[in-house]
């Protein structure tokens, strides 16, 4: 049995969790403020799916860490740890993030003007997702 696949495997399920929790997390506020609100359905939408972003690099992290280890740039116990540590702050982002969400689809509801501003601290956010992209794609560099 060979072991060489549970790095890019932790990667793509850990961020993918991640991701469903967050968007689910957002997702119920959306659907609660749509309830009490006549218009504008289609920002909160937006703004619960948001989360998803890190399945994607969780997705592409996982084909690029398959082809390093497939070459042998990779070995497969640092596939393990890069995985289980950059999958784990993909899934920690996505579940903050759809928490943030879920507050700006609230205060946006309350207060349309700050809609716009919601996304900053979303993006922030998204930010920490991206560093560990980043930071994994640079420790696969030869």
């Amino acid at each position: 049995m060979s072991f060489d696949m549970v790095g890019p495997a932790l990667v793509l399920g850990l961020s993918s969790f991640g991701s469903c929790i967050g968007c689910g997390i957002a997702g119920a506020a959306s659907h609660a403020v749509m309830a009490r609100v006549e218009e504008g359905h289609g920002k909160f939408i937006g703004m619960s799916a948001a989360p998803s972003s890190q399945s994607i690099y969780g997705f592409i992290l996982m084909l690029l860490m398959r082809n390093a280890i497939n070459a042998g740039t990779l070995s497969p116990l640092s596939g393990i740890g890069m995985g289980l540590s950059v999958g784990a702050a993909f899934l920690a982002s996505s579940v903050y993030q759809g928490r943030v969400c879920a507050s700006g689809i609230q205060a946006s509801a309350r207060q349309p003007a700050v809609y716009g501003k919601c996304w900053a601290s979303i993006g922030i956010i998204e930010s920490f997702a991206l560093f560990a992209f980043v930071f994994a794609l640079l420790l696969m560099q030869k």
